[in-house]
C-alpha cells in the first residue's frame, strides 16, 4: 500500500471515530431523566431574604463541583445560622465521568447535576427542604444539617408493570442479587457505597441489580437503609420484572435488561484496531511517461475502493447501532409507572402475612401507654407505635364488642387490606388475642386534616395549592372506594378528622373499612345499622 492509500485510510478511521463519539456525545447530552421530588410546604423561605442567597450559593458551588468530582458526590454549606443552606449531590456510581477515546469527554454527572440546580427551583419555589430525583443523580438541601445523616424519609416505589412469568424462580435469584448488592455496597471500602451485579435468571435472560448509598453514612446505617428499601418493595410489587426504590439516603435497582453501564467506562465504544505502518517504498522500474501514475493494475485496488471499503461498513454498523440503543431506550422508558402506594401492585394473599404478635404491639406502644395515646372514638382508642425495626406505625385497639367471629374478623381484615390506594392510609395487618382485636397501619407524621383547618397558627401551612391538592387526592380516594376497588365501599363517616396528612401534605382517608370490620355491610347505600363515630372526636395520629 502507498502512502497515498494510507493517508486516505487514516482519514477514513478518524472519521469513523469522530462520528461514533459524536453520536455516543449526542446520547449523553440528553436531559437527564426526571423521576420524582418532594418539598412539602411545612417549611419555606421569603423571596430574596437571606436564606435563598444563601441557596443560590449553594446550587452554584453544587453545580461546580459536580464538573470536577471523581467520585459523583459532594457537599457544602452556605452561609450561618439561622439562615444556612446545607446541600449535596450523588451521581450513579456509574456514569461520573465518560470518556470517547480519550478524545471527548462527556461528564453524565455534571450534567445531571447542573439540571437539577435550575429544575428544583421550578419545581420547588420558596421551599427550604427539597430532595429530587433523576435516573442518573439526586440533589438534596435543606435549612437543617443533612451530611452523615441517616434521612429515610419516603420511600418512593417505581415498578415495571410487567409481572414475571416463573415468579419463585425469580425471587430466588433476585434474593441473592440483592443480598449480595447490599453487602457489598455496605462494605465497600474505597468509600463509594454503589455495587452491581447480574445474574442468569433463564438460559437466555439475566437479572440485573444496583444498590448504593450516600457516601458520608456509615455502613450499618447503609445496610439497613437498603434493607429497608427491599423490604418496602416486597409488601408491594413482589412478581414485577423490575423496579426501584429511592430513598433520600440509599436506593436499589433490579431489571431484567442492563440499566447501567456494564464496563468501567459507560459508554465508550471497543477500540478500534490500529493500522501497521506503512512498508518502505520498494525499487519500482522505471515507467514510460505516458503510463498513468495511479492505474491499478491487473488484479490492484485503488485507494478510493478502499476507503469505501473501510468507511460503508463500519459507518452502517454504527447508525445500527445508534438506531438500536434509540429504540431500546424508549421501549424501557415506557414500561415504567410511577407509584407511591399502588393498588395493582398489591400482592397480599393469606392473613397469615398481616398478623402481628400482641407481645410486639404491646412493646411498641409502652403497652398501650397515655403518653401515647394520640386518638379515640367509635370504634376504640388509637396509639402511637414504633417497632424494633424503627418503623412508625398507628396502632387502632378495637372495642371489645365487634360482634364478630376470629375467621370472620381475619377475612374482613385481609379484603380491606387488599384496598390499596396512595390517597387511602394503608393497613399493614393486624393482632388478634383473646378479647383483643388491633388494627396496624401506617403513621401519618403530618396527623389530620381537622387539627391543621382548626388551629390558628396550623392552618397556615394550607396555602391554596395545597388545598386543592388535598381535595383533589380525597376525590381520588373515594372514587377508588366506590367504582374501582374490588369491593365497593361507602364511607358514610367522612369528615376532616378522618382525613390524615402524610410528611409531603397528600391526603389519606382513614376508617374506610373500620365498619365493615365490625360487621357493618359498607357495600350498600342504605342499611338498617348505624355506622359512623359513635362519641369523641375521633382524632387519630393527631398527637406527636
Amino acid at each position: 500500500m502507498n502512502p497515498s492509500s494510507f493517508f486516505h485510510i487514516s482519514r477514513a478511521i478518524f472519521f469513523v471515530r469522530f462520528l461514533f463519539c459524536f453520536l455516543i456525545l449526542n446520547k449523553t447530552k440528553a436531559d437527564p431523566t426526571y423521576q420524582y421530588n418532594t418539598c412539602p410546604n411545612t417549611t419555606t423561605y421569603t423571596p430574596n431574604s437571606t436564606y435563598q442567597t444563601n441557596l443560590n450559593t449553594l446550587l452554584s458551588v453544587l453545580s461546580l463541583n459536580s464538573s470536577t468530582t471523581t467520585s459523583g458526590f459532594s457537599n457544602f454549606t452556605a452561609g450561618s445560622s439561622p439562615d444556612t443552606a446545607h446541600g449535596l449531590f450523588l451521581c450513579r456510581g456509574d456514569v461520573s465521568t465518560e470518556v470517547c477515546h480519550g478524545n471527548i469527554s462527556m461528564d453524565v454527572c455534571h450534567e445531571c447535576v447542573t439540571t437539577a440546580t435550575k429544575d428544583v427551583l421550578q419545581k420547588c419555589p420558596n421551599s427550604k427542604v427539597v430532595t429530587i430525583w433523576y435516573d442518573e443523580c439526586i440533589l438534596r438541601y435543606s435549612n437543617q444539617p443533612i451530611l452523615s445523616i441517616d434521612d429515610q424519609s419516603g420511600p418512593l416505589i417505581l415498578i415495571n408493570i410487567e409481572n414475571i412469568t416463573a415468579p419463585n424462580r425469580f425471587r430466588d435469584v433476585l434474593g441473592g442479587v440483592l443480598d449480595d448488592i447490599v453487602t457489598r455496597a455496605s462494605n465497600n471500602l474505597s468509600g463509594k457505597k454503589f455495587a452491581t451485579k447480574e445474574a442468569n435468571f433463564t438460559s437466555l435472560q439475566k437479572l440485573y441489580g444496583l444498590a448504593q448509598c450516600i457516601p458520608d453514612i456509615s455502613s450499618l446505617d447503609c445496610n439497613t437503609c437498603l434493607r429497608k428499601a427491599i423490604s418496602s418493595f416486597q409488601e408491594c410489587c413482589d412478581g414485577r420484572k423490575g423496579a426501584r426504590v429511592l430513598y433520600s439516603g440509599c436506593t436499589f435497582r433490579f431489571e431484567t435488561y442492563p440499566f447501567y453501564a456494564t464496563t468501567s467506562v459507560a459508554a465508550a465504544p471497543p477500540p478500534l484496531p490500529l493500522l501497521p505502518p506503512p512498508p518502505p517504498p520498494r525499487r519500482r522500474h522505471r515507467r514510460s511517461p505516458t503510463a498513468p501514475s495511479s492505474s491499478p493494475g491487473k488484479g490492484g485496488i485503488s485507494s478510493s475502493q478502499v476507503l469505501i471499503a473501510i468507511v460503508v461498513p463500519v459507518g452502517a454498523s454504527v447508525l445500527l447501532f445508534f438506531i438500536c440503543f434509540c429504540f431500546l431506550r424508549r421501549k424501557a422508558k415506557t414500561k415504567y409507572h410511577s407509584t407511591k402506594e399502588d393498588s395493582a401492585a398489591n400482592e397480599i394473599t393469606t392473613v397469615e402475612s398481616l398478623q402481628y404478635d400482641f407481645g410486639t404491639i404491646q412493646a411498641a406502644t409502652d403497652n398501650f401507654s397515655d403518653d401515647n395515646k394520640i386518638g379515640e372514638g367509635g370504634f376504640g382508642h388509637v396509639y402511637k407505635g414504633k417497632l424494633i425495626n424503627g418503623e412508625e406505625i398507628a396502632v387502632k385497639r378495637l372495642s371489645q364488642n365487634s360482634g364478630q367471629g376470629e375467621e370472620e374478623f381475619k377475612n374482613e381484615v385481609l379484603l380491606v387490606a387488599k384496598l390499596q390506594h396512595r390517597n387511602l392510609i394503608r393497613l399493614l395487618g393486624f393482632c388478634l388475642e383473646g378479647e383483643e382485636k388491633i388494627l396496624i397501619y401506617e403513621f401519618m407524621p403530618n396527623k389530620s386534616l381537622d387539627r391543621i383547618l382548626f388551629d390558628s397558627q396550623e392552618h397556615e401551612k394550607l396555602d391554596w395549592p395545597k388545598r386543592y391538592q388535598i381535595i383533589g387526592g380525597i376525590a381520588r380516594g373515594m372514587l377508588y372506594l366506590h367504582e374501582d376497588s374490588q369491593l365497593r365501599i361507602i364511607h358514610r363517616d367522612l369528615k376532616a378528622s378522618n382525613i390524615l396528612l402524610d410528611w409531603a401534605m397528600n391526603a389519606k382517608i382513614s376508617d374506610f373499612g373500620i365498619a365493615r370490620i365490625f360487621g357493618v355491610d359498607q357495600s350498600q347505600g342504605f342499611t338498617s345499622r348505624v355506622v359512623g363515630t359513635f362519641s369523641g372526636d375521633h382524632k387519630w395520629q393527631e398527637n406527636q
